[in-house]
């Protein structure tokens, strides 16, 4: 099986032609869901009956002559951290297996109105802490592109079901690098949006001022196309921009002549792949000769982000899991005393990680090192950004690769601060709330493939997409594989 199937915009544009069933669409990326993903465990559950019926109303609405949405009848897999009306929402986690939410993400009701077909929710390292997706309670999600690597984290499933050609396009929440790392290690198009851009409401929080909902593609358009169904203003989210989402796809043809792109130079040096930081200069003489400006730039603030994000993001998750207690929803463990139930319930029902990062966050906010710890990793946030906005007045978007190495071996990684290292090129842009999104741009020395990140400020999609499709073109095309054990 080749690395990428038939694109969305295809897709669509042939179902809202009548030259395609939905439902025959629908039904090949199930067969496929059906024959490879024992092997693979990119869904947590796969909706065929509701796919097929949401597939035959789109083919009755195209019969109808009514319009049927920019994504009519393409298949979609779903995360398992977003809340979808009447299918079951675990995060990946035992302490919220079996329930079903009373109602749809904002996004959910996004892809919906657009005409996408929701085919499962995705395998996701629990409450989307890790990087790697071994962290879930349900098994670890494998890299189709080679079965005993990982597929990256936390939106593995997701990652992987795109690359799978399970369906054409998902949706995925990045932290930390959770959409763009494992883009990275799976060979597909990840997007993590500026902050506020796509509404958060209905994504089960980890770090509310760090998590955004984003695309995976196979190809840059396809992402641009799913960006543009789910961004713009929400009124169920506080944290939403107000104004209208400029339109990603339209622009994409206009070329790169002109831009300033700016290679980030401390994130080329140690602890990156020589095989990765060669793929990145390659992707930036692709620019140049497409026209761009290339320069290289400083951000020096960067080498601090891992550990500014790593208390800032637990001291969030640890406000935010309070809310599973055994007593309002989820798991609960009978105890004799309201205490004793509520340690019972959270010990039975959060993993190894997820109470890692619970009680460091707490350890972080408490008396005394408040101060010392969350107060000056906020400052470090701070210095990040005013480091990012003078890079950007040397350049229009920025380049690095986003992830140190290619996809590494399913438990090859025990030690928590090595597995973290492998966000230390993706953190920096949360902790600021710019763009950035991670293009496939070759293999390592190890066959297996490489992603370039493309970075931009906050709102600056447009010319960061622009940048991406002149990567994607100049890129070596994709290897070829079947995934290991298929028939």
């Amino acid at each position: 099986m080749s690395a990428g199937g038939a694109r969305a915009l295809d897709l669509a544009r042939d179902i809202a032609a009548g030259e395609r069933s939905a439902v025959a669409v629908a039904q090949a990326h199930l067969d496929r869901i059906a024959e490879h993903d024992g092997l693979v465990h990119a869904f947590n559950v796969v909706t065929a009956d509701a796919a097929l019926a949401r597939a035959a109303e789109v083919d009755r609405a195209v019969a109808a002559g009514e319009p049927v949405g920019p994504l009519a009848g393409v298949p979609i897999a779903v995360k398992d951290n977003l809340a979808t009306r009447g299918v079951e929402t675990t995060c990946s986690s035992k302490i919220l297996q079996g329930w079903v939410p009373p109602y749809d993400a904002t996004v959910v009701q996004r892809i919906a109105a657009a005409g996408a077909v929701v085919v499962g929710k995705t395998n996701l390292d629990e409450f989307a802490m890790g990087s790697s997706t071994e962290n879930s309670a349900f098994g670890p999600t494998r890299n189709p592109v080679r079965t005993d690597r990982v597929p990256g984290g936390s939106s593995g499933g997701s990652a992987a079901a795109v690359a799978a050609d399970f369906a054409p396009i998902a949706l995925g929440s990045d932290t930390g690098g959770s959409i763009r790392q494992p883009a990275s290690f799976c060979g597909v198009v990840g997007v993590k949006p500026t902050y506020g851009l796509v509404s958060r409401y209905g994504l089960v929080a980890f770090a509310s001022s760090l998590d955004q909902v984003g695309p995976f593609a196979n190809s840059v358009a396809d992402a641009a196309l799913l960006l543009d169904a789910i961004a713009g203003p929400d009124p169920a989210d506080a944290t939403s921009i107000p104004q209208a989402a400029e339109a990603v796809l339209p622009r994409l043809d206009e070329g790169v002549a002109g831009l300033r792109v700016g290679i980030v130079s401390e994130l080329l040096g140690e602890g990156i792949a020589p095989d990765v930081a060669a793929r990145v200069r390659e992707a930036a003489e692709a620019l140049a000769a497409a026209g761009a400006e290339v320069v290289e730039v400083s951000v020096p603030a960067v080498t601090y982000g891992l550990s500014a994000y790593y208390l800032i993001a637990p001291a969030e998750a640890s406000s935010n899991l309070a809310r599973f207690d055994g007593v309002r929803y989820g798991l609960r463990v009978d105890a004799p005393t309201t205490n004793e139930m509520m340690v019972a319930t959270r010990t039975a029902g959060f993993g190894d990680e997820v109470q890692r990062r619970i009680m460091l966050g707490t350890y972080a906010l408490s008396a005394g090192y408040y101060d010392a710890f969350y107060g000056k990793a906020q400052k470090v946030r701070t210095l990040i950004g005013r480091d990012f906005a003078a890079a950007y007045e040397q350049a229009d978007v920025l380049l690095s690769p986003t992830a140190p190495t290619t996809a590494f071996e399913l438990g090859a990684i025990a030690d928590p601060l090595t597995m973290y290292l492998n966000d230390i090129c993706t953190i920096p842009t949360n902790l600021a709330g710019h763009a950035a999104m991670s293009v496939p741009f070759g293999t390592g020395d190890d066959g297996l493939p490489v992603g370039v990140q493309v970075l931009a400020p906050a709102l600056g999609e447009v010319p960061m997409f622009r940048a991406a499709a002149v990567v994607e073109a100049a890129a070596p095309a994709p290897a070829a594989f079947e995934i290991a054990g298929s028939k």
